[in-house]
């Protein structure tokens, strides 16, 4: 078979203003960047608010595994397949961070033959919108610096004289906005600024691009004046007497918001035989809110007959974040979910070493099973229909994959398919395709996990609880300080947006399969309030990755002809 870069280099790309004319996008609503890309104006989304919606598909996966489930790729397929059955369908995904690209993964393109093309397009760059988050929350932070030096500097009366502005009195030491960028970079978890009278000198870190607030804020945003109106709420600092400083108080939010401009409008891309994708956003799962935009979602649902959209990492995570913070921004909700299972990622579930991973052995994958049973169980609290798409390896066995079938219909699933996206495309997910087709026949009882309504804590206990299977939360003493100080600025309300580890349910990695009766700790509490959501976090979790001891950038390069080789 072919590598993916192949694939995408000799498919055959539909100029991308026949794709916006193929989705329904008049001609003055799109913007193209070359014959693969285009911007999606906003002006789009008044006329289609007056269209019939279609059906959100989500499609979300069992527990993270070292040995990949699928979910890009499934996404992809199961679009590509609706689109060659006939039917008016579009994906909604998440852009690339070059993190990960350079890091771990290579590339967040889908893979074989159920692809976004071009695939070097859509993992270098884009259209500069992860930069354009990065530009406006770094300006923001130097913002803050410049204005506590300058006050320190002058003095109050004498800022105010030459600026005419108030001083702000901002503590250095409660600065709560730090720095980021498009890399994983652990050297910066950690630093000191102002150093060489360029101070004052205080302690400071970066985070990756994706886990900015900005990106919450670029991702939940109804249009722009929602985008303007978060900015000049985002929370940046504390002065001297604990009163919190904003963006729009310290007068950036509004260049912030010229930086975000464009930003703000979904690119248009296609699948390999031509189906409509919007790529919105980045925001990781495991540390923030995990899906596209509801921008794209709006636009794509108002044009198109289904949505395909995908929620970052397992049920626990991208799913559910959807289903209790983006369902609560937009009044979009799932009605239909695709839930990806392999055969090796169950039998890791069960321990089995890698070297045994490929061989059948149906006692783990009967251990392993709990995961996917959790995951499932999961899906159905909030009131949605199921498919279980099993993504089929090439060594896979008949015998298992049919026991996994019996199983997982045994679980609940509303129906179980088969996926062979990656080698076949289209053609290898049409069972897939019409499973879900027919599960969208379902009435969908979409519920909330938990009401916002009932305070923070209870929503804390709520989700760990009935959302995870824990015992019980036990805050931290700064956690408790941060929950009294978010209480007293009147943003006990809102959601949360859990920042714990992928690679279990719980917030311990170690704990596989369906851990139950832990206690979830919370260590720290973080209040987005242009977002709108508080993040709580279960553990260490860190917000800036670094780089494994063979990264994925020692793979690309390119060659004599400009050609970017290696992803």
């Amino acid at each position: 078979m072919l590598s993916d870069i192949q694939i995408s280099r000799q498919t055959q790309i539909t100029p991308i203003a026949d794709i916006a004319a193929q989705m329904g996008l008049h001609p003055n609503e799109f913007r193209c960047y070359g014959t693969t890309r285009a911007k999606v104006d906003l002006t789009a989304l008044a006329r289609v608010a007056k269209q019939p919606r279609g059906k959100m598909v989500l499609v979300t996966a069992i527990t993270p595994t070292p040995f990949g489930e699928g979910k890009t790729v499934t996404s992809i397929g199961l679009t590509q397949a609706l689109h060659q059955l006939g039917k008016r369908v579009c994906a909604c995904l998440r852009q690339p961070s070059m993190g990960p690209v350079f890091g771990i993964k290579g590339g967040a393109a889908g893979g074989g033959n159920a692809q976004i093309v071009p695939m070097e397009e859509l993992n270098l760059h884009l259209t500069g919108d992860i930069h354009a988050v990065s530009a406006a929350h770094n300006l923001a932070a130097a913002a803050i610096d410049a204005r506590v030096h300058h006050e320190q500097r002058l003095g109050a009366e004498e800022f105010t004289r030459q600026s005419g502005l108030a001083a702000l009195h901002i503590d250095p030491q409660h600065i709560v906005w730090n720095r980021v960028m498009d890399h994983n970079d652990r050297a910066l978890r950690s630093i000191r600024i102002g150093l060489g009278n360029n101070g004052p000198e205080r302690q400071s870190s970066f985070d990756i691009t994706a886990a900015s607030e900005l990106m919450a804020v670029l991702a939940l945003s109804q249009d722009l004046a929602d985008m303007r109106r978060r900015l000049g709420q985002l929370l940046l600092a504390f002065d001297v007497n604990g009163v919190p400083i904003t963006a729009e108080q310290l007068g950036v939010a509004g260049a912030m918001a010229a930086i975000l401009r464009e930003a703000i409008e979904p690119t248009l891309m296609q699948t390999i035989n031509g189906a409509p994708c919007l790529i919105h956003t980045g925001p990781f799962a495991n540390i923030a809110h995990g899906n596209s935009s509801v921008i794209a979602d709006e636009i794509a649902l108002g044009l198109n007959d289904i949505v395909v959209t995908e929620g970052g990492f397992g049920s626990d995570m991208g799913f559910e974040k959807f289903c209790n913070i983006k369902a609560r921004a937009s009044g979009i909700h799932p009605d239909c979910v695709v839930l990806v299972a392999t055969l090796k990622a169950l039998k890791s579930h069960a321990g089995v070493a890698a070297s045994e991973i490929h061989y059948p052995n149906i006692d783990a994958l009967a251990q392993g099973m709990s995961n996917l049973n959790w995951h499932i169980a999961n899906v159905k609290k909030y009131g949605l229909p199921v498919v279980v798409a099993i993504n089929r390896f090439p060594d896979d066995t008949e015998s298992e994959l049919q026991w996994l079938t019996e199983q997982a219909l045994a679980a609940g699933a509303d129906a179980v398919e088969l996926s062979l996206a990656f080698a076949h495309g289209a053609d290898g997910a049409t069972d897939l395709a019409a499973a879900v087709v027919a599960c969208l026949q379902q009435p969908a009882n979409f519920t909330h996990l938990y009401s916002t309504e009932l305070g923070l804590l209870n929503s804390l206990q709520q989700l760990a609880t009935r959302g995870y299977g824990a015992s019980a939360i036990e805050l931290s003493a700064q956690a408790e300080q941060q929950l009294a100080q978010i209480v007293a600025l009147g943003a006990d309300h809102l959601p949360i947006c859990m920042a714990k580890t992928q690679m279990s349910v719980s917030h311990d990695p170690r704990l596989k399969g369906a851990p139950t009766d832990f206690v979830l700790p919370i260590v720290g509490l973080k209040l987005n309030a242009g977002a709108g959501f508080v993040t709580a976090f279960a553990g260490n979790i860190m917000t800036m990755p670094g780089l494994g001891v063979k990264p994925g950038y020692l793979k690309l390069d390119i060659d004599e002809n400009g050609d970017i080789q290696g992803f």
